[in-house]
Order: C-alpha cells, then structure tokens, then sequence
C-alpha cells in the first residue's frame, strides 16, 4: 500500500515545477526540502510524549502545502482547522484532536483567541527565524507506514458537530495514486487547486493525485467564481476539482463567446447537479465526472455513461441501500409513466458498505461516532438513497432530511432536484419546519435569477408530473445566499431553525389544502 512520505520522496530529486501561487514557483524538489524544513521545525515545538498535532489554520498558502509534506515526511499530523468556526466552537475543536500548536496568520489569529495551546503566524519574525535555523534540514529519518496518521480532517458539520476524521498515509497515497490514473494526469498536467485544503476534497482529489502524478500544484487561496477561469488560464490548467456549489457559481458568472478557449481537460469533484456538470462541460470545453463520496470515503459510487438522469450512478461492490431498522435490503424503486416514484417510503433506505470500514479508519478519540457508523459490520454512511431495478442509485438526503408529511416519510433531495429543473433557480435547499398539528410542513429556501414570481412557481410545479402533492412546499423563501459551510455545503438546520420567516428574503406561502403561493 502506498504512503504520502513515498510518493514525495519519488519527487526529491524532481526539478521539474511542482507549485506555483500567483507569481512565485518551486519546483517538486524545492517543495520535498521545504516540506522537511517544516517537519524539523514542528518538531521542535511538539512534546514527544503528546500527539504530535500540529493544527493548521491557514487558506490554501505555500505553507500549508509545505506543513502537510513535512507531517507526511516526519510521522506528524496535521490537524485542519475550519476559519468559518468561532469562539469555543474552534477551541473544542482544537482540543478534541489533541493540537499541541497551531500554525496561523495574521488574519486568522483573533479567531484563536480562546485557544489554550501555543499560536505561530507563519507571518511573524519567530515563525521566519525557526525557518531560517532549520534551513538545511534532510528528510526525516523515520519509519512511516500506510496505516499512520497525516491528517486529521473534521467533518462538514451539516448535520451536527464535526468530527475529527483519521487520515491516514494510504487514505491520501492510494485515491491519489488511483485518480491520476484513472484521469491519465501525469508531469504535463497542471492541477488547479481552489477548495479548502483543511477538507477531504483538496487532498484527496486535488493535492494527492497531483503528488501522485508529479502534476504542477496551481494553488488559489480560495475559491473564486470569476477569477476560476482567469486563473486557469495564467497557470495553464488542465485539471481542476470540486466540492459542493463551484460550477453553480462559475456557471452563474456572466458568459462569453470565448470561454471554451481555455487549456482545462478535466474536472472532477462530488455533489454538482446534472444541469450544472452538462453545462460546464459544453461551455467550457471539458470533461466533468462527478462521484458520490464523503470525509470518511467508505462509501463510493461512480457515474457511468448509461446512467438515467437524476442517478448518481452505480455504487462499488458491496454498497447496497438497507432499511436501518431491519437492516434489510429496501425493494426496488418503482416508477410511474411520469417518472414519478410511487414506493418512496418502502424504496428509501441508507446507503451501506456491507463489506465493512472501506477507506473509514475511524474518528479519532470519539468511539460513540464510529460505533454510530460502524453497525453490524458494516460502514452506515447516514445518507438516505433509492435503487432502481438496474442497480442505479438516487440521493434522498441525509437522514436529518427525512420529513414526515401527512403520516409518509419524505426525502428532501428528489424535491430539489424537481425544483432545479426550473430555469430560474439556481440552488434550492428543502428541509421540514414544524407543522400546526403534527409532522412537519415543507419548506424549501430558494436563489433565483430572474423572472420567478409566485404564481410563476406554481404553475411550474403543477408542471411536474413526478412531483408527490405532499412534497409541494408550504413555505418558500427567497434568498440572495444559502448558509454555507466553507466547503460550499448547504447549512439546513441554520435555515430550519429559523422557521418559515423571510429574514432577509422574501417570503411566500400556501394554504395548507391549496396550490397557489402569495407573498407571505
């Protein structure tokens, strides 16, 4: 099984470019050398007794890039911290993974003021001068194996508090090993990397099938809808990944006849919908592929050419779809003429690794969690599918998403997926508010274009043959934004908690028994 600290050593003597940020460039060697610089001077500042955690919270900077090839060099662990979390909230955090320091900035350092440990800005003389005494560090002489820790990487938090994930030197070594060859990346491709390296997506589809590849690291300090293209173009990418709403945002940013003259070949990531990976792909001119994944990376399902629309394509030997309670495999998804699923309730079951943990190496110090995912055996991922008769799989949510409307259970996915088909609804987020009486009421927070108005909307889904009476939503709200994660994912108990109000937006409602909306 490959290691992180192997494949880098495949680059030591590597002169070709490895990493470019706006003008400054190293290559694969300088970035081998200035990783075990960084793996000499976090040694220094960890007591070997302790976890050797170092926290990193840092946008994506040579540094990060460098603290992460000297972790994997050195045996460390880097610990990514999440910017857009606060307060106690980041020192819980930081506590629970066991950091013993973190690395900083300038720009982030009042965010750890609750912190109990040492902070370093990478921005300050103390940082420069442990870089400058360590400048003729060689690479660690230590035993790393496949099954060590690198990372510990914490998840979305969408649907509760995050978890610390254990990222270990194989979890990184072999996805990446196997992408770029999946993907034909080798030394001639340009890997541009946007997403937050603190998450799953950047280093297991980003940062490691370049590393495998000995692909050019083009590295953004963040994700930017209109300097995506702009930056493609001056780093002459070929490759570039994704999580969550980017080619929504690209997409929304105003078109241009030339836009398909640009070098990128392919784009890969996880959670885009169909309107927007079609649209990509012809407007600019490449290839997108879209996967089902997760943090934890035990459950996996690929897209195939033949896949019907709205699936998210065939899953791996051994991921089946089982009712938590009975632990049973769920019936096959029936479908009316209008592509309407008439079994919802019977179909839509919990998407389950029945051969065990896959790529899951667990929750670091938090056996309640696994013992959560890891029931009878088997990796339980927490999201809710359906199964057609061909094997094809369709998301239904996670299982926070469940509404209970009039005595059936309701899936929030395939609602938002009918409402997406709406040309002037660009990101649809469904979730339940409390009924009067009992269950819960649907609601769905919308972000429009142009030209929707309430009666537009539901003219629009008495259009939609497949759309169940129950899942019409009883509020909708229109909103310039969605709560987000920083990895672009949507934050529905934000917006469940505030209730069917307008906030910010716009309100609009139906009668409990009624089809036509007013402004609220």
């Amino acid at each position: 099984m490959p290691t992180v600290r192997a494949q880098l050593l495949a680059r030591a003597d590597d002169d070709s470019p490895g990493l470019l940020v706006d003008a400054a460039a190293w290559t694969w060697a300088e970035v081998v050398r200035e990783s075990g610089v960084r793996s000499a001077v976090i040694g220094t500042l960890l007591d070997d007794t302790q976890p050797p955690h170092v926290g990193v919270l840092l946008e994506n900077v040579p540094e990060f890039a460098f603290l992460l090839g000297g972790a994997a060099l050195g045996g460390q662990v880097v610990v990514g911290l999440n910017p857009t979390r606060r307060g106690e909230a980041l020192a819980a955090d930081v506590r629970r993974a066991d950091v013993q320091v973190v690395v900083t900035d300038a720009a982030h350092v009042d965010l750890l003021a609750e912190v109990d440990v040492p902070v370093l800005p990478i921005d300050s003389p103390d940082w420069a001068e442990l870089v400058a005494e360590h400048g003729g560090a060689g690479v660690p002489d230590v035993e790393v194996g496949p099954d060590d820790l690198v990372m510990l990487i914490f998840t979305s938090g969408t649907s509760g508090e995050p978890k610390a994930v254990n990222v270990t030197q194989a979890k990184i070594a072999y996805p990446g090993q196997f992408l770029s060859e999946r993907f034909g990346l080798s030394g001639a491709d340009v890997a541009y990397l946007s997403m937050p390296m603190f998450h799953s997506n950047a280093i297991m589809a980003g940062w490691g099938p370049a590393l495998a590849a000995g692909a050019t690291i083009a590295l953004a300090p963040r994700f930017s809808a209109s300097g995506f293209l702009p930056d493609v173009r001056r780093y002459g990418a070929t490759y570039a990944n994704y999580v969550g709403k980017p080619l929504t945002y690209v997409m929304a940013t105003p078109e241009q006849p030339d836009d398909a003259d640009n070098p990128l070949r392919l784009v890969f990531g996880n959670e885009a919908n169909e309107r927007d990976i079609a649209a990509f792909g012809r407007r600019f001119g490449c290839v997108v592929v879209d996967s089902y994944s997760s943090t934890e990376n035990a459950v996996i399902v690929q897209r195939v050419p033949e896949m019907p629309p709205g699936s998210l394509g065939r899953p791996l030997d051994g991921v089946k779809v089982l009712d938590p309670e009975t632990m049973a495999e769920v019936p096959d998804a029936v479908f009316g003429p209008d592509g309407a699923l008439l079994n919802a309730e019977a179909a839509t079951g919990e998407l389950v690794n029945t051969q065990g943990a896959g790529a899951f190496a667990g929750y670091y110090k938090d056996p309640g969690a696994e013992a959560e995912r890891m029931r009878g055996g088997m990796y339980w991922s927490g999201d809710l599918a359906y199964r057609d008769a061909d094997g094809f799989v369709y998301f239904a949510g996670r299982t926070a998403d469940w509404l209970r409307v009039d005595g059936e259970n309701l899936g929030a996915a395939p609602v938002e997926r009918i409402l997406l088909r709406h040309p002037d609804i660009s990101e649809a987020a469904v979730y339940a508010v409390p009924d009067e009486s009992v269950g819960d009421q649907v609601m769905a927070a919308l972000v429009v274009r142009t030209g929707l108005d309430p009666a537009a909307f539901g003219a629009f889904l008495a259009g939609q043959p497949d759309l169940s009476p129950k899942a019409w939503p009883r509020y909708v709200r229109l909103l310039d934004t969605l709560p987000r994660t920083a990895t672009n994912k949507v934050l529905k108990r934000e917006l469940a908690a505030q209730g069917p109000v307008a906030g910010d937006g716009e309100l609009w409602a139906r009668a409990a028994r009624g089809t036509a909306y007013a402004r609220a």
